[in-house]
């Protein structure tokens, strides 16, 4: 009798302590205002790691994705991936469309994908030029050899045939190789203001002149977020925290410490140095690539009926878009627009 009421004291005993144990993590976990389960979550980049997605490796190393119920997975892409096809097929959940042009083109082509927030307010395209061309807007492109994509030919080159008279009697293909333009003083490449100035500037001594097309009236979103309509209709709350909590993510990779996710990005892209990535977020900043414009008011990420119809008829005039599409099915302003963040911009 007596060892059986000693093994009951002791069972209860060790009862009671792993139940004060439990407490005390669920109540840690409480005050970390994280939730006791998490729901597992994909996105899939357009490209290999780098600063231009620096804001949702943020929200993962800060833990601000935990914070908002997310286990997040971000699956990069490359030049052999189409992590747009694993969204629409169901296998990721959300995806980092490059620009509006693809959110018309899925419309169009009746692919049932939304845009749900505008990360980039400015579309990065730039134009370089040699110092010596003495370029000083956009209008003085036109007497040189431009080198443009094959994309590039399709998408804004129109815009600036049917905006600025350009013609295609100069242009030359863009292979992603900087050594023509570098070779040919009078000339213009094509890129991205976060990165082939700097490339061209390591590559061959000089600064280039860049004239960012959004500053002339290419007006469309870009690096958007996009899910499935399907998606929208059944979980609405998954997708409101997910881009939430990806738009802390910037607002803190911007200002904040945003060592832990340069970390992330460096382990899986090995080539990014820290002076690129530095380049990058400064000329993200200089240039009001995510936050400017309505992002001031409305937060990072915002959208507006506006701008999307204004960049809609230009690419209708343009001839890139059809004029019969219903585009305002590319998008929904149903999860932005909500100041989430501002508090997180200096000076605020």
């Amino acid at each position: 009798m007596k060892a059986a009421y000693l093994l009951q004291a002791l069972t209860n005993g060790l009862f009671a302590a792993l139940l004060a144990v439990s407490s005390a993590a669920a109540q840690e976990k409480q005050q970390q205002n994280q939730p006791a389960t998490l729901d597992k979550v994909s996105f899939g980049t357009n490209w290999v790691a780098e600063a231009e997605h620096g804001g949702f490796f943020q929200a993962i190393a800060d833990g601000t994705y935990r914070k908002y119920g997310l286990d997040v997975t971000i699956v990069p892409g490359g030049p052999n991936d189409n992590n747009r096809m694993l969204l629409i097929a169901g296998k990721i959940d959300f995806f980092m469309a490059a620009n509006t042009l693809m959110s018309f083109d899925a419309v169009a082509n009746h692919v049932p994908v939304v845009a749900i927030a505008a990360i980039f307010q400015k579309d990065p395209q730039v134009l370089l030029t040699h110092p010596e061309s003495k370029v000083t807007k956009i209008e003085d492109l036109k007497p040189l050899t431009l080198f443009v994509s094959k994309d590039g030919m399709t998408g804004y080159y129109q815009w600036l045939k049917s905006e600025y008279g350009f013609s295609e009697k100069n242009v030359r293909p863009y292979t992603f190789n900087p050594q023509p333009f570098i070779a040919s003083p009078q000339s213009a490449m094509q890129g991205y203001v976060t990165s082939e100035p700097f490339a061209v500037q390591q590559a061959a001594g000089f600064k280039p002149g860049v004239l960012l097309l959004a500053d002339y009236g290419f007006n469309g979103y870009s690096t958007l977020i996009e899910t499935r309509a399907d998606l929208i209709n059944k979980k609405p709350d998954l997708v409101q925290r997910f881009v939430d909590a990806s738009i802390i993510g910037w607002y803190n990779y911007l200002y904040g410490d945003n060592s832990a996710a340069n970390a992330m990005i460096k382990k899986l892209n090995p080539e990014m140095t820290d002076e690129l990535l530095a380049y990058s977020l400064a000329k993200m900043k200089d240039y009001g690539i995510v936050d400017s414009g309505d992002t001031l008011k409305n937060g990072i990420g915002a959208m507006s009926d506006e701008r999307v119809t204004s960049f809609f008829d230009k690419m209708v005039r343009s001839g890139v878009v059809k004029p019969d599409i219903d585009y305002r099915k590319s998008y929904t302003l149903r999860f932005v627009n909500k100041g989430v963040g501002l508090e997180l911009r200096p000076g605020k």
